[in-house]
């Protein structure tokens, strides 16, 4: 697994617990550890191999909880936080953010609020008007967000 990996699936845990609502402080060390390891110069697998987790937890933004999801990511393939907050809350709302117009904020209202989990879901409360419940989209946010989620649902339906 490369650096990048690593990185990426940190940062959408991050995502995941923004839209859940989780503690902003777990939040931003989740995201500070993925930029560090995104940039880092030595594969993290190198260094697990070699040092552990001692050896991870020499880098810049790493701690004992981080450098333990990246030892078990490395090893599974997955960790545990991840499987346990997917449970709860389905990995399927980050493809809220692919939406043009939708932020983590948005997302969290839609998932948290109205119980939008999918594109399939939001297609549906889009088609409904629901939008418009939405005190922070705009008219013309509403629009983005509409041709956005179509060329989304087009292309899923190519595939």
């Amino acid at each position: 697994m490369t650096n990048e990996e690593i990185a990426e699936r940190l940062a959408r845990l991050a995502l995941l617990m923004e839209i859940r609502g989780d503690d902003p402080f777990r939040i931003r060390a989740y995201r500070d550890a993925a930029e560090v390891i995104r940039h880092w110069p030595t594969p993290l697998a190198e260094i697990a191999r070699e040092k552990g987790e001692e050896g991870l937890r020499q880098l810049p933004k790493v701690g004992r909880a981080i450098s333990a999801k990246i030892m078990e990511l490395l090893e599974r393939g997955t960790f545990a936080t991840w499987e346990k907050l997917t449970e709860e809350t389905p990995a399927s709302v980050l493809d809220l953010l692919l939406v043009e117009g939708i932020g983590p904020k948005t997302a969290a209202t839609l998932y948290r609020k109205f119980k939008i989990a999918s594109l399939e879901d939001l297609a549906k409360f889009v088609e409904g008007g629901g939008l418009e419940l939405i005190d922070r989209i705009t008219p013309q946010n509403a629009r983005k967000i509409e041709t956005s989620l179509r060329e989304l649902m087009k292309l899923k339906e190519e595939r």
